[in-house]
């Protein structure tokens, strides 16, 4: 790739990149743009993960694009519906001409003196550049290249096959062998009911369990709305029912925690079979959303230990052995392959590094402005979705953030956009979340800070109100090229 300039690059052709781009063609059309993909393919996480029974735990009218809107039929669609989608969107947007593959960004530098960024890129070994005025990062925050697997005594004496979902094999076969699942989150509960359709037996061993929920597969009100109003009309109905609906059950699972879990445990209680040891299983020791809840399409998986095709053990493994699993009680699990469903790794911003007019930014030393910017670094945003909901809702709002601020820039000549950093904010950790994949790395992320705009807040509509309508020039140091930026102002360093 010839090193050439473009006026924004989006980084990661995933849900968020694809998205970004159709916003940026659709609010700041007069502007060139490129895409750059570390990998060899569009759709990020959902080409990424293949395990079976891949699916959303966000409803799709809600991960769905405002700007494209969800036509499937099912609520929480499986990984491979949302793949397409998020290809058909490149396709018909005229975006795939723009996304260059196998291209990682390893280094970006910043000059005030050009008002522009050089951006390193690692292709395959080879490091080209590309300069850009506005570098947007839609790459996520989990490790692509390598999940999180504890390390368990003995692990090597297994003689049957370790998998991890986000490395799943091709051509796995499955039909008739004994599994374990070690986990309870998302991706434990997604893959049980799905393995123990031809599986002998699955087995979900959970050190301590999650507060999973049974949602139907298809909207039932879903179904009516469409029959009646247009496509529009109706996703943006549906759309914000869900907005409504998720963030009171959030806020009344906040105030209200002991009355959320009797609910949930009577939701479960009701599905599973009479006698159940409900509490040992499906009652957690932390409250509802302190860690996100697990969403179970029609109760799929209460359905599997109905019928006896899958079973939940809660204890903790001693050992791999030969032929399975060594609990600390003592009990042997039998198994042919092993899946550990034990959670991600977290890398910020692809593990891109940053440097400021020749000043490399250390990430734990600054702080984001409205969950989408850092102070001292001018002309980059990044796209982070929810913890509490649907991912796609907060990275639509950054995108239409960053266009309005793009716009805003072109029209008074501005060059460079930097957020100064407010001494008075105190740095709190970005995400504040209990769950394990979050705790492991948040010490190499941004801070956020104690008041607005430098609170990372996970309510739409304080960030509809935010970043779809509020000011674009608060706290922000607007700039022509040539005048540096201090690391005292950015508050870098």
């Amino acid at each position: 790739m010839a090193t050439q300039h473009v006026d924004v690059v989006i980084v990661g052709a995933g849900l968020s990149g694809i998205g970004a781009a159709h916003h940026l063609q659709d609010k700041c059309p007069g502007k060139t743009y490129a895409i750059i993909e570390a990998r060899q393919a569009i759709g990020g996480t959902w080409d990424l993960f293949r395990y079976p029974g891949v699916r959303s735990d966000s409803d799709m009218f809600t991960l769905g694009y405002r700007l494209r809107p969800w036509s499937g039929g099912t609520a929480l669609a499986g990984g491979s519906s949302i793949l397409q989608y998020v290809r058909d969107t490149a396709r018909e947007q005229g975006i795939d001409p723009h996304i260059r593959f196998g291209c990682r960004l390893v280094r970006a530098e910043w000059s005030s003196a050009s008002a522009q960024w050089t951006l390193h890129i690692d292709r395959g070994g080879e490091i080209d550049e590309m300069i850009c005025s506005f570098l947007y990062c839609c790459s996520g925050y989990y490790r692509y290249d390598e999940g999180f697997t504890p390390e368990w005594p003995s692990a090597g004496e297994f003689l049957g096959q370790i998998v991890h979902p986000q490395h799943w094999p091709e051509n796995l076969d499955y039909a008739g062998k004994r599994i374990v699942v070690i986990g309870s989150g998302s991706t434990a509960v997604t893959l049980v009911p799905a393995l123990a359709r031809s599986a002998s037996a699955v087995i979900m061993l959970q050190r301590s369990p999650s507060y999973v929920l049974a949602l139907p597969g298809r909207d039932p009100l879903a179904d009516a709305v469409r029959r009646r109003l247009s496509p529009r009309a109706a996703f943006t109905l549906l759309r914000w029912k869900n907005v409504l609906v998720t963030m009171a059950g959030y806020r009344v699972s906040r105030r209200w925690p002991s009355a959320a879990t009797k609910f949930i445990r009577k939701a479960a209680t009701r599905r599973l079979p009479a006698g159940f040891d409900v509490d040992t299983h499906f009652t957690p020791r932390y409250r509802p959303w302190d860690q996100r809840l697990c969403l179970v399409p029609d109760g799929d998986l209460f359905t599997a230990i109905g019928n006896g095709s899958a079973t939940v053990v809660t204890d903790e493994i001693d050992r791999l052995t030969p032929s399975g699993i060594r609990l600390r009680s003592g009990r042997q699990l039998d198994a042919d392959i092993i899946v550990t469903a034990t959670g991600l790794n977290l890398l910020a911003f692809g593990g891109i590094q940053l440097c400021v007019d020749d000043v490399d930014v250390t990430l734990p030393d600054t702080i984001a402005y409205k969950s989408l910017m850092l102070a001292g670094v001018p002309n980059f945003a990044f796209a982070i979705g929810y913890t509490n909901a649907s991912w796609t809702l907060k990275v639509d709002l950054t995108s239409e953030y960053v266009c309005r601020l793009i716009n805003f820039m072109d029209s008074r000549g501005i060059t460079s956009a930097v957020p100064v950093r407010d001494p008075t904010a105190d740095p709190a950790p970005f995400l504040d979340f209990q769950a394990g994949y979050v705790l492991r790395s948040v010490d190499d992320f941004p801070k956020q800070g104690s008041k607005v705009p430098w609170r990372v807040t996970m309510n739409y509509l304080r960030d509809l109100r935010a970043l779809r309508y509020g000011s674009v020039t608060d706290e922000m140091d607007f700039r022509s090229a040539g005048e540096r930026q201090s690391g005292v102002d950015a508050g870098v360093g």
